[in-house]
């Protein structure tokens, strides 16, 4: 291989082209874009006159270490303990696997350490994945302080535009821009997970472009449960760089002799459609993600919390379960509060058994009247967590992270398992197992609701060097082995992923898991800016979403009940309200939304996504299309003032549809309006939108 030969890795519709660099020492990015991007001169190729820089550090390098590349940020540190920091290394070997995967070695034998560059494509969508394998080839240890999963250099012209998903609890996933000419941006979580803060995902524009439209968009998002870093520098001469990978919770990590350590897979995405065709993107990797489970129909759930909080038993869980069928929902789920000990947040967990006082006539007796309802049955779990005046921490109190010798930090009046140890991760699966083989349950919602602080393991030797533990890497691995655990003993089982809400949102759950929980938020519009960003780098079919009573947190303004369920059922729907109080008018408008929502849910789940508008828009709506364009389903939403009539002239509120054809004829299936393709895309679907009629499911069949 000579250093001026390609290496083309191609997706559905684009093209990415690795090279090697001048005198083969790194890996460079050529091109990255649609088919037929790589013909022509790389659009990454600089001067190569570095003035007070190395090549290296101007280079668009793929993946490079401290040592060659020493001032403008590196992706690997790594040095003998105690050792000088740094690598040189020289390429050693390609093996490229068609146009389909590839894999280069880069070998420094003085260090004793091989890098091998992974990429692979994914069949049906635009994402390349990439990864890292760092192989110790010597005879004595390493120490790496920093191994990002991977570089991703971005071929902007005037600098970037970089949107991302920030927020806090209650407050997830808002929608941010900023414009990087010079400098660095890094967001990141050493929460123990993806955290509320920041989502590991994160798409870059050329700041010249429009955000929307026939923009070249680049996005990558990190497959990775536990602490996480994303780096973006602005880079002398105007290259944009982008830098992944995770944390370790001790700042560095051991690499023992004839060990690899094998990094996160980065996802790195292109659409030249803007921000919502990245997004269409994302949805398609993700459907591919949840492989043959995206067949089973996400069912109608509803969830007791928000109505009896910890106060459960059998009669009034009933009540509600009744309430529930009559509605149309097809699934029944007890959350916190149904075990022993659990009357507050001060207690019962660890003790996972049905509490008998709750349930008097035993569990199985209340599973089989809610199954007679013609619903089936789900249970909540925080399997990571556990209580001080639990009966597990007393036998086992060396499970729960802590320094020896230092206080311990109460979150929500708990603490958190070591899930590194296999000890705890064998507790937890036989648990699991427990509940799942003895009781008719086909849902589990798996919460997490504190982040690790103390995060050491009492009663390990003295001396113990941390970095040799890796605690965060072990709780993400012990994290992951069970739910594919649950995966393979248990595949009826639909899972539901929560922390705190979505705090733990990222490609490594949501492959293992049905249905993710964005928010504990679930007022209406505060609920409606967390949707709209989730679905920026989320699939629909993931999206869990309740319809509560809860008032607004951040935006107080009151909402109909239409405007409530048409929010949720632009997910998956649920509901969390304390149905019991709601007037016969009330039921009958939910169980007609419930109807709508089944017919339309495979189409909301399986097609193509366009956002149209934002919140900020007096309208804003989704569109999905049927795969095959058959049907059209429309959700919208009165989020501003209204038109002053019928005091002042006013007119409909409009939504510009997108990606239809212009000949063809749509029908509004409730009015039977007939509109064409061109105006729909031109003139716009009409609302009319009054003080009582806030929020609207339109569905077009295509003639």
């Amino acid at each position: 291989m000579t250093p001026h030969d390609r290496w083309l890795l191609r997706t559905d519709t684009t093209t990415y082209a690795v090279t090697l660099g001048p005198d083969g020492r790194w890996a460079e990015l050529a091109a990255w874009g649609p088919h037929g991007a790589e013909a022509g001169p790389s659009p990454m190729d600089r001067s190569r006159r570095t003035h007070f820089l190395t090549p290296a550090d101007a280079a668009p390098a793929e993946y490079i270490p401290y040592g060659l590349r020493p001032f403008t940020g590196a992706d690997l540190i790594a040095q003998h303990p105690g050792g000088e920091r740094g690598s040189w290394w020289r390429f050693t070997g390609a093996a490229p696997d068609g146009d389909r995967a590839l894999r280069l070695d880069f070998t420094d034998d003085v260090l004793g350490l091989r890098t091998t560059l992974c990429y692979e494509t994914v069949p049906g969508t635009d994402v390349v994945l990439r990864w890292t394998e760092l192989t110790c080839t010597g005879e004595s240890e390493l120490r790496l302080e920093r191994f990002d999963s991977a570089a991703v250099n971005v071929p902007v012209q005037a600098g970037a535009r970089l949107t991302y998903l920030a927020g806090q609890w209650s407050q997830e996933f808002q929608l941010r821009h900023m414009e990087l000419a010079r400098g660095r941006f890094e967001m990141e979580s050493t929460q123990g997970s993806a955290g509320h803060a920041y989502a590991p995902w994160l798409a870059i524009q050329d700041s010249a472009a429009p955000t929307e439209g026939a923009t070249p968009t680049y996005g990558i998002a990190l497959e990775w449960s536990g602490n996480w870093r994303i780096t973006a520098d602005a880079e002398p001469g105007g290259s944009v760089r982008i830098r992944a990978g995770r944390v370790p919770h001790e700042g560095a990590v051991r690499l023992a002799p004839g060990t690899t350590l094998t990094t996160p897979r980065l996802a790195c995405a292109f659409s030249p459609d803007g921000l919502d065709g990245l997004a269409r993107v994302w949805h398609r990797y993700e459907r591919r993600l949840t492989g043959a489970r995206m067949d089973r129909p996400r069912k109608v759930l509803y969830n007791s919390w928000e109505a009896t909080g910890f106060d459960v038993d059998a009669a009034g869980q009933l009540e509600l379960a009744k309430t529930a069928a009559e509605l149309g929902a097809e699934l029944f789920v007890v959350d916190d509060g149904w075990f022993t000990g659990r009357h507050d947040d001060t207690g019962g967990l660890g003790d996972w058994e049905p509490d008998p006082a709750g349930f008097p006539g035993g569990l199985d007796h209340f599973i089989d009247q809610v199954r007679a309802l013609g619903m089936d049955f789900g249970l909540w779990v925080e399997p990571e967590a556990v209580s001080p005046r639990s009966r597990l921490h007393a036998e086992h109190p060396e499970w729960a992270y802590r320094i020896d010798g230092r206080p311990v930090t109460l979150v929500r009046n708990q603490l958190l398992l070591d899930l590194g140890r296999p000890d705890v991760q064998d507790f937890v699966i036989g648990t699991l197992d427990r509940l799942l083989s003895s009781h008719a349950i086909s849902y589990l919602k798996w919460d997490m609701n504190r982040p690790p602080t103390e995060r050491g393991r009492p009663g390990h030797p003295a001396g113990t060097d941390p970095e040799r533990q890796d605690l965060d890497a072990a709780h993400v691995a012990g994290y992951l082995r069970v739910l594919d655990h649950l995966r393979s003993a248990h595949p009826h089982v639909t899972v539901e992923g929560c922390a705190g809400g979505g705090a733990r949102i990222e490609h490594a759950t949501l492959a293992r898991t049905d249905v993710v929980w964005p928010s504990d938020n679930t007022a209406p519009m505060d609920r409606l800016r967390i949707q709209y960003g989730y679905l920026h780098a989320h699939a629909p079919h993931t999206m869990s979403s309740w319809v509560t009573d809860a008032p607004g947190i951040f935006d107080p303004r009151p909402r109909s009940l239409a405007f409530r369920f048409v929010g949720s059922l632009a997910g998956v729907l649920g509901i969390g309200a304390d149905i019991r109080d709601w007037t016969p008018d009330q039921r009958a408008e939910a169980a007609g939304w419930i109807a709508r929502y089944k017919d339309v849910r495979d189409v909301v789940h399986h097609g193509e996504v366009h956002l149209l508008g934002s919140p900020d828009d007096p309208t804003c709506g989704i569109q999905y299309e049927e795969p095959g364009g058959h049907r059209l389903v429309v959700t919208a939403w009165n989020t501003g003032p209204l038109d002053g009539a019928p005091l002042v002239p006013g007119a409909a509120a409009r939504l510009r549809l997108r990606g239809l054809d212009p000949g063809a004829a749509y029908t509004d299936q409730d009015s039977g309006t007939r509109y064409s393709g061109a105006y729909l895309l031109h003139s716009g679907l009409p609302f009319a939108w009054t003080a009582a009629h806030d929020a609207e499911l339109v569905v077009l069949a295509r003639e």
